[in-house]
């Protein structure tokens, strides 16, 4: 097959719309997240979840933090490997946790523990769903780490067992994780699906979210940013490489809106993609000394209609009732009218959490 032959203004339009960030808006959750395939949890909430902030970015002020909440209780949405995504979804992973690990260290530390595992499974199959502080240690052999997880036992045998299907995440309380045995949060008699057949059908749908990406892609944490051969070949003017496009996403009609996006938000995740398609350069600057941030702790991308067009630094002071906003970085000069829209969003965020905007020398 020959590749289709996009521009950039093309390549971006079917970025954009498949991630439902256009000007129509989808109507639910469940809906939401079966196109984008998953949330991506993280605990920082410098404006707000960033699960939750997907969800706004898309849905507007009708989505409410509870609907989540309630969608992972019901069981329509589940938690899994810091991912939210929809539960029929599970079966798709099922028969790599039966293999998992692949790698030496946590398969020792399994060995070395199995007592601890019996006890952790037994805790949560008769008092079960619990918060990991509820489940005593009785590791023989500590989790030895130079990061945060050192010594957290507990944790770090949940989230194993977590991988390999024997325990899941039931729900939260809070922040908390509620942890319980899968056959309890999985539906029971869920198909396992070949990992093979599983693959193929997981690229299609990340394709199907993403609208264009590589075929082959730096491996990364969680999910994978490339697609294999799915889709057909397409060529992108005035960017090396050939790129894996959605026959369904052709030829369609773009109007765009303004929206900002959560820095973990899957149009920006591939930051190599969001440099080539959208010429946007970005890193999330949390974990840098302040004084090396160029946009700030938290900044969201700006999108504008089917262009990435800055970053707004900002924080939510829920105790002085503020969405502060430090600074509005324009990788290229607003018109009067993307400032309006801009702002305009910036005051619609601010409503969602019930904030009043202000900026940094209020």
């Amino acid at each position: 097959m020959s590749a289709h032959r996009l521009d950039r203004d093309e390549a971006r339009a079917i970025a954009v719309r498949a991630q439902w960030l256009g000007r129509h808006r989808p109507e639910n959750l469940l809906a939401t997240v079966r196109q984008l395939t998953l949330l991506q949890v993280d605990p920082t909430a410098a404006v707000a979840p960033s699960a939750d902030l997907v969800a706004w970015s898309r849905l507007g002020s009708s989505h409410h933090p509870e609907q989540l909440t309630r969608a992972l209780e019901d069981r329509s949405l589940v938690e899994h490997n810091a991912l939210v995504r929809p539960m029929e979804d599970i079966a798709l992973l099922l028969a790599g946790m039966a293999r998992w690990p692949s790698r030496e260290a946590p398969r020792e530390w399994l060995r070395a523990n199995e007592s601890f595992r019996r006890d952790v499974v037994e805790r949560l199959r008769s008092s079960g769903p619990l918060l990991s502080r509820e489940i005593p240690d009785t590791s023989s052999v500590p989790w030895a780490s130079t990061g945060w997880t050192h010594d957290r036992n507990v944790t770090q045998m949940l989230e194993f067992l977590m991988m390999r299907g024997e325990v899941a995440i039931a729900g939260r309380r809070g922040r908390q994780r509620l942890w319980d045995v899968a056959d309890r949060v999985y539906p029971p008699g869920m198909p396992v699906v070949p990992e093979d057949e599983a693959r193929r059908i997981r690229a299609e749908r990340r394709l199907r979210a993403l609208g264009i990406a590589r075929e082959k892609g730096a491996s990364v944490p969680g999910e994978p940013v490339d697609v294999g051969d799915t889709g057909e070949p397409a060529v992108v003017e005035g960017v090396p490489g050939t790129w894996r496009v959605d026959p369904n996403a052709l030829g369609r009609p773009f109007l765009g809106r303004t929206a900002l996006l959560s820095p973990f938000d899957r149009l920006v995740h591939d930051r190599v993609r969001t440099q080539e398609i959208f010429g946007f350069e970005y890193v999330l600057e949390m974990y840098k000394p302040k004084a090396r941030r160029r946009w700030g702790y938290f900044a969201l991308p700006v999108l504008h209609h089917d262009k990435l067009v800055g970053k707004m630094d900002a924080v939510a002071d829920r105790s002085a009732g503020r969405l502060v906003v430090n600074e509005l970085h324009e990788d290229v000069p607003l018109t009067a009218s993307a400032r309006d829209e801009v702002c305009a969003e910036i005051e619609a965020l601010a409503g969602w959490l019930g904030l009043a905007v202000s900026d940094r020398a209020s």
